[in-house]
């Protein structure tokens, strides 16, 4: 987890970042503003924070968001979904579009109708451009105001860089972004309509809202983040019960299988809390005798997962197989195993298992980035290629997939692109510096394909365009 003083080095990264772009003071904020103070912010949050970019976790969550993005109507921008590993409760929109999840908030959460719900919630602010609104009404017009408001948004939970950030802050600008009551109704009216419109049973948002309240009268001395962006709990509890009241005969949709949620739940929290922790609560949902059925396997699932990580393979395949036997209809849980597989040495195994996934879903990036890196290791290199190209078309920004095709590229000779692809890694892994130099010497190789050289040579336009070189 991030200490104070990490929040505090955000917090500094983001403002002088954004200090550095001068912007005409003018009274609104426009999109093409948007577009580029959200561009600024995404580097910068890569290299501030963790995120949790596992080709499963980063997939589901996408995946859910383009679900809101069918029935929302035309946006302004091209959402993109994140996760940033950090315990706080907390959730933000940022602009262009951005989104991000902290795990805190997500471990939270007990069903996927309330993960939607904010969501929904934030497509809605977002949609409405509520936050330019509240920089407008606010006179937040410059990008250096701005880009400090929106750090106190992301980091403004901790005490330093709270401090930090209201203290450099005019007339309490961070304040000012609060979201109004009026901005949380629109954006609360919006999610309760596209959860019925895409079948989902709004009752995710009272549920959600209800845990907000509780976490509210407990941390009462340090309200989180988002209870401080997002206010006015209790009348937005009361106003999503009043619309569910108003349609209490009409039938809502209720949804029964949570599978896929507890599932993404359970590994992204196996990699982010506490090992010891997390063991101790997954045993206590299986030793209760009232958990349900459900409730004991997917905890077996998340064991698991927790056995993966501290490589007790023979723990985690048993625990594995047992949760495949209880749920045979889901063959995510294959690739899983798999995964378990590749990590314990089994690499024959795991790759049989692996080509079997992909066969019956060419889409599912999970199982394509670790058939790849099985066939790596089976000295199956040009195979493997194929592959991650696969992934980095589905998942352009994810660092981990040009590291693996740097190392084929630079194994094959071809030093030009080892470094290209390198630069790309360093890139969206928040790592600017290291991304320029590499992708210098990209161009600067003799070797390197034209049309790389001319991606190189972007990327390099994009790196200075936010840094103001």
């Amino acid at each position: 987890m991030r200490t104070h003083f990490n929040r505090l080095v955000a917090v500094v990264v983001i403002a002088a970042l954004v200090i550095l772009t001068p912007v005409p003071r003018v009274a609104a904020f426009s999109i093409g503003e948007e577009r580029e103070v959200g561009e600024k912010l995404l580097y910068t949050v890569r290299s501030a924070f963790e995120l949790v970019d596992d080709p499963d976790v980063m997939q589901y969550i996408n995946g859910l968001g383009r679900g809101v993005l069918k029935v929302s109507g035309g946006q302004y921008f091209e959402y993109r979904f994140f996760v940033i590993n950090d315990n706080e409760f907390n959730a933000f929109a940022a602009p262009s579009g951005l989104i991000f999840f902290y795990t805190g908030l997500i471990s939270m959460m007990n069903s996927e109708d309330e993960l939607l719900s904010v969501m929904a919630h934030e497509i809605g602010h977002i949609s409405k451009r509520h936050l330019a609104s509240r920089m407008e009404k606010s006179k937040i017009v410059g990008i250096a105001s701005i880009g400090m408001a929106i750090a106190a948004l992301a980091f403004g939970s901790g005490a330093a860089a709270g401090t930090l950030a209201m203290g450099s802050l005019a007339a309490g600008q961070s304040a000012a972004l609060h979201f109004s009551r009026q901005d949380e109704e629109e954006a609360d009216l919006l999610a309760y309509g596209w959860m019925k419109e895409m079948g989902r049973n709004p009752e995710g948002q009272e549920k959600m809202l209800q845990t907000m309240r509780r976490v509210a009268r407990y941390r009462s001395e340090r309200l989180p983040q988002y209870l401080l962006t997002h206010p006015e709990t209790e009348a937005r509890l009361d106003y999503v019960q009043s619309l569910l009241d108003n349609e209490q005969h009409a039938a809502v949709a209720t949804r029964t299988d949570e599978f896929e949620f507890f599932r993404f739940k359970y590994r992204l929290m196996s990699q982010v809390q506490d090992k010891a922790a997390f063991r101790t609560l997954l045993a206590g949902v299986i030793s209760n005798a009232r958990s349900t059925p459900f409730a004991v396997n997917m905890a077996k699932f998340g064991l698991s997962q927790v056995d993966r990580m501290e490589n007790n393979f023979d723990s985690s395949l048993k625990l594995i197989d047992e949760v495949i036997a209880a749920f045979p209809q889901h063959t995510m849980l294959q690739a899983d195993k798999a995964v378990i597989e590749l990590a314990a040495g089994r690499i024959a195994d795991a790759r049989k298992r692996l080509e079997r996934v992909v066969a019956n879903d060419r889409t599912n990036t999970y199982a394509l980035f670790y058939l790849a890196k099985a066939l790596i290791q089976q000295g199956e290199q040009r195979a493997a290629e194929s592959y991650l190209q696969e992934v980095a078309i589905d998942m352009p920004e994810y660092p981990k997939v040009y590291f693996e095709l740097g190392q084929i590229a630079a194994n094959q000779g071809k030093n030009g692109l080892a470094a290209a692809y390198l630069g790309k890694h360093y890139l969206y892994a928040g790592k600017i510096e290291l991304a320029e130099k590499s992708l210098e010497d990209a161009i600067g190789n003799g070797s390197t394909p034209p049309e790389t050289k001319r991606q190189c040579e972007d990327l390099l336009e994009t790196i200075k365009r936010i840094e103001n070189l």
